[in-house]
């Protein structure tokens, strides 16, 4: 059986990007969110809410200018410990 190579999707920079960040609390992921990216705008929106609402979905859009500045700001919401999953 062969498998196909596995590429990284190409992208064209600048361009549209939406984190899914994972919390329980909503106030302090989004303050997480505009202390991380207060030099760009962003929109932060519910996304959904878990069955018993423990957590919390947020997606974030933003435009991100390269490969490095995307990478930089999803290290950096995943090291915020208001955010405990980040896609």
């Amino acid at each position: 059986m062969t498998h196909p190579q596995k590429q990284k999707p190409h992208l064209n920079y600048p361009c549209r990007w939406v984190y899914k960040i994972i919390g329980v609390d909503q106030d302090k992921m989004q303050d997480a969110v505009h202390e991380i990216i207060h030099d760009h705008p962003c929109r932060v929106f519910l996304s959904r809410r878990s069955e018993t609402a423990k957590y919390i979905c947020l997606n974030v859009e933003l435009t991100v200018e390269s490969e490095s500045h995307r990478l930089a700001l999803y290290g950096k919401l995943k090291a915020h410990p208001a955010i405990d999953v980040i896609l």
